[in-house]
């Protein structure tokens, strides 16, 4: 087999036997019997174990020995050559060299991995370009307009609807956020400004339009980038808002017909009763009439109230009195201390919409002890935690479960916990659901604190 390897066994072996023969040719013959064989010459050939012989011999042989040793490696130099042009090209992005195959053997093998390697990093170049180019078409054409900004606040990337919202249809790239931001409308350069998720409208072409801002901070090749995306919701939120309506309907004619059927038929019933002279039985059937009409109007009250809701009044708070009210309509445990600080907000409201959620957390719970409320007091936030050891809520119901007129129950009208979100949030509130670990509900709400009259 022609492996260097045997090359290099193959170059040695030559060596010593060139060494042999010259040394030979020396000492023995036929230097020896040229130099005896010229009378008068003065000069006689060096012994065999002689320094002079073992000179000579090594200056013969390493000119012979550099020649064959170049012939020998002249193939694997021109190889290193090849592989290091290959790796300067692929360094520089270019995976289009290729190396001729070599004949058989180490070298062989090793022509053959670099090929099979160019010819993969080609193809995954390909795939990569394939998939840039499909990934710009997509952001290019997307109508949600996208902002890419870097750190120093210059535009990385804009998409065709970036371009049109913020810079009339040219290009943004490079430009300065900032002032692009201050040739914004007013709405859009609050949103912009306050770095939060938002909703903010504008009047594009003499009609209003909503827009969802959204913004994330990120970093991209070591270094820190923001992303900002708008998107245009208002055939998004027209379509919500009439299904809306639509579930409303549903909702309050599945009501009436529950209890309008009843009553037509209990009236009837009555007017039979009263005709045979049955007053008892008859002001029995009058007494449910009675109830389902309270029942329905209570129904209709509730979606008033909604609808209704006042602007809240902030006032001192008596934080014992604030829970005994609490307590009277509805059992629960409270965790921790008293809140001795002063706070202030609509107590009316407040306890309505802990009404509902303790009410919730009741009827999801086997008994009054496993529903808890909580009142933390840390400015500047007032937090109220109210939690049960119910079933919970899938991560599906968790997403609608405040919208108003979503509801699993049964009978359920939707309105509880969209009741307590609409009184939170004209508090400059917020509030969340989680499902707690070991089972159950936790709902909490958080109030900006005020001291202020």
């Amino acid at each position: 087999m022609n492996t260097l390897y045997w090359r290099l066994a193959l170059l040695l072996l030559a060596a010593a036997l060139a060494g042999g023969l010259i040394h030979g040719g020396l000492t023995v013959w036929p230097l020896p019997q040229l130099l005896a064989s010229l009378p008068g010459l003065g000069w006689q050939a060096p012994t065999v174990w002689s320094l002079q012989a073992a000179l000579l011999t090594a200056a013969l042989l390493l000119p012979l020995l550099l020649w064959t040793a170049a012939l020998v490696m002249a193939p694997l130099g021109r190889l290193l050559r090849a592989l290091e042009g290959s790796v300067l090209s692929y360094r520089d992005g270019d995976y289009s060299m290729s190396i001729a195959p070599q004949q058989a053997g180490e070298l062989s093998r090793l022509v053959r991995l670099h090929s099979e390697l160019g010819h993969a990093l080609r193809e995954q170049r390909q795939h990569l370009a394939q998939r840039e180019l499909l990934l710009d078409t997509v952001v290019q054409n997307t109508p949600v307009a996208l902002l890419l900004t870097d750190a120093q606040d210059r535009v990385a990337i804009a998409n065709l609807a970036a371009r049109q919202l913020l810079g009339d249809g040219r290009s943004l790239v490079g430009a300065d956020f900032n002032e692009l931001l201050a040739q914004a409308p007013e709405a859009m350069q609050r949103a912009l400004a306050a770095g939060d998720d938002c909703l903010f409208s504008l009047t594009l072409d003499g009609a209003e339009e909503t827009f969802h801002l959204s913004q994330r901070s990120f970093r991209l090749q070591g270094r820190p980038h923001r992303l900002h995306l708008i998107r245009r919701m208002t055939r998004e939120l027209s379509r919500q808002e009439v299904a809306t309506w639509k579930r409303v309907i549903r909702v309050i004619s599945h009501e009436l017909n529950n209890s309008l059927a009843p009553i037509s038929s209990l009236a009837h019933s009555g007017a039979e009763l009263i005709r045979r002279g049955d007053a008892e039985r008859a002001g029995r059937v009058f007494a449910s009439i009675g109830e389902r009409a309270a029942h329905l109007h209570g129904f209709l009250d509730g979606y008033a109230r909604f609808a209704k809701l006042p602007a809240p009044r902030p006032a001192p708070v008596d934080w014992p009195a604030f829970l005994d009210g609490l307590a009277a309509h509805c059992e629960f445990r409270l965790l921790g201390e008293v809140p001795a600080g002063p706070a202030r907000f609509d107590a009316a409201q407040i306890e309505q919409a802990l009404i509902n959620l303790l009410k919730n957390a009741r009827e999801a719970t086997a008994g009054p002890q496993e529903v808890t409320l909580t009142v933390n007091l840390s400015r500047p936030e007032l937090r109220f935690e109210v939690a049960d050891r119910g079933p919970g809520m899938s991560e599906a119901v968790l997403a609608q479960a405040l919208l108003p007129f979503y509801s699993t129950k049964r009978s359920g009208t939707g309105l509880g916990l969209a009741l307590a979100r609409e009184i939170v949030e004209a508090h400059g509130g917020r509030i969340a659901l989680a499902n707690r670990p070991g089972g159950g509900l936790q709902v909490s709400l958080s109030l900006p604190v005020s001291d202020s009259p």
